[in-house]
C-alpha cells in the first residue's frame, strides 16, 4: 500500500533561504568555515526569484531559465549581478538543468577536478533551496544510506513501525518533492547502486517491513556525481545508467578560462579566510596553471616538446588547493604578495604522487622546460630548492 506523503516527516524544518538569512547569510552560516550553497549565495537567489517571472516546474524555487542563470552569473533587470559559480560551456548546464525538469535523474560525469560536487550542490540549492539532501558515496555505503535505517532502540521496545524508521536523505528528497544529492556514485558498491533503479524507475521506495511504500511527489530528482579515474571505481550496471542523463563536465579549454577559474574560487576562499587579494599573484596562478596543463597534456604550450604525464590527475580543483596554500605561507609568512616559493612546495606535492616515476617526470620538466624559459628563473630556482 501507499504512504501519504504527509506521513513521511523530516527530521527537520527548512525555511526558504529568502527568510530569516538577514544580509543573505544565516547566522550559523556567517561562522561556517565553508557556508552552504543556499547560505552563501541567498542573496542572488533571493533577487532572482523576485524577478523569475517564467514558467516553474511543481516545488521548483526557481524557472530553469533562472537556475542556468545562477550558475552561469549575468544581471538582472534591477542591475543586480548573479556572480558565476561555473565557468563552461552554458549548454551543458542548460541540458543539465532541463533534465531535472524530467523524469530522468542527472548524472555529472567527468574527471576529479572538474567542479561536478561543486555543480551539483549549486544545482540542489536553486532548484530545491537546500542541497544538504545528500548522499556520500564511499566503498562502506551501506544500503540503508539510500534506502533508510532503523532506530533500534524504538525497534527493539516497540517492533518496526513509522516511528522506529530513519529516513534517507533520498527518502525525504521523495516525500517532499524536494532534490537529493549522490556524491561518487562509482565508489558505491555494486549492489547498493542498484538500490536506485527502483527509486529513480518507479519513484517508489518499498519498505517491506511495514508492508508500505514512499511515493516520490513531483520536483523529486536526484543528481549523482561520479568519475572512472580514481581507484576504487565500481561500473555502473547498464539498468542503473539507463535512469541517468549523463552530462560529461570537461575541463577548462583554454589556459585563460582555467586561470579565471582558479582565481574566482581561490578569491572566494580567500575571502573566508582572510587571505591577501588573489590579483596581486595573477602571474603565480597563471604559472601553477601552466604546469599542471602542460604536465596533463603531455606537451609545453607552444606544442614543440614532449612531456611525460606523471600519475596524478593535476586537476583545476588542486591548482586551487596549492594556489590556496600559496597564498597562506604569503599572507603568514611573507609580506602577503604570492610569489614562486609560496606555490613550489604545493606543485611538488601535486605533481609527485608516486616518489619513484613521478620524481623523476618532475626532474625531466623543470630542467626540459623551466630552465629554459624566459621569465620563470624564480620559479625553477624556488622549485628546485624544495625538490632538492
Amino acid at each position: 500500500m501507499s504512504v501519504p506523503v504527509a506521513s513521511v516527516e523530516p527530521t527537520t524544518v527548512r525555511p526558504p533561504v529568502s527568510e530569516g538569512l538577514g544580509e543573505g547569510v544565516s547566522e550559523s552560516a556567517g561562522e561556517a568555515l565553508r557556508p552552504h550553497a543556499e547560505h552563501a549565495f541567498a542573496a542572488e537567489l533571493a533577487a532572482l526569484a523576485a524577478q523569475d517571472d517564467r514558467p516553474r516546474p511543481a516545488r521548483w524555487r526557481l524557472s530553469p531559465w533562472a537556475v542556468a542563470t545562477y550558475l552561469l552569473g549575468g544581471t538582472l533587470p534591477d542591475g543586480t549581478v548573479i556572480t558565476p559559480k561555473y565557468v563552461g560551456p552554458r549548454r551543458i548546464v542548460e541540458v543539465a538543468v532541463t533534465t531535472l525538469a524530467t523524469d530522468r535523474a542527472l548524472l555529472l560525469l567527468g574527471v576529479p577536478g572538474t567542479a561536478k560536487t561543486w555543480v551539483s550542490e549549486h544545482l540542489a540549492a536553486a532548484v530545491s533551496g537546500d542541497s544538504t539532501l545528500l548522499v556520500q558515496g564511499t566503498a562502506g555505503t551501506p544500503e540503508e544510506a539510500i534506502r533508510y535505517g532503523w532506530n533500534y532502540a524504538q525497534l527493539l521496545a516497540h517492533g518496526p513501525s513509522r516511528d522506529a524508521l530513519v529516513p534517507s536523505p533520498v527518502m525525504r528528497a521523495m516525500a517532499e518533492g524536494m532534490t537529493a544529492r549522490v556524491e561518487e556514485l562509482t565508489r558505491i558498491p555494486a549492489d547498493v547502486q542498484d538500490t536506485l533503479i527502483t527509486i529513480l524507475s518507479e519513484k517508489v521506495l518499498p519498505i517491506p517491513e511495514l508492508g508500505q511504500e514512499v511515493q516520490a511527489v513531483r520536483g523529486f530528482n536526484v543528481i549523482a556525481t561520479a568519475n572512472d579515474r580514481d581507484r576504487g571505481v565500481n561500473e555502473l550496471s547498464s539498468a542503473l545508467r539507463r535512469r541517468f542523463n549523463t552530462v560529461v563536465l570537461p575541463l577548462p579549454e583554454s589556459a585563460d578560462a582555467e586561470v579565471d577559474v582558479v582565481s574566482r574560487r581561490v578569491d572566494q576562499i580567500g575571502r573566508s579566510l582572510d587571505l591577501p587579494a588573489v590579483p596581486e599573484g595573477i602571474e603565480e596562478i597563471r604559472r601553477v596553471v601552466t604546469v599542471f596543463r602542460e604536465l596533463r597534456d603531455g606537451v609545453t604550450a607552444d606544442g614543440r616538446t614532449k612531456l611525460k604525464s606523471p600519475s596524478g590527475t593535476l586537476s583545476t580543483a588542486e591548482a586551487i588547493s596549492v594556489v590556496t596554500g600559496g597564498l597562506a605561507l604569503a599572507a603568514h609568512f611573507g609580506d602577503g604578495v604570492l610569489r614562486a616559493s609560496d606555490v613550489a612546495a604545493g606543485i611538488l606535492g601535486a605533481v609527485v604522487r608516486d616518489p619513484a616515476a613521478d620524481r623523476v617526470i618532475w626532474q625531466e620538466y623543470l630542467e626540459a622546460v623551466v630552465r629554459e624559459r624566459d621569465g620563470w628563473k624564480d620559479f625553477y630556482r624556488a622549485c628546485r630548492e624544495v625538490s632538492a
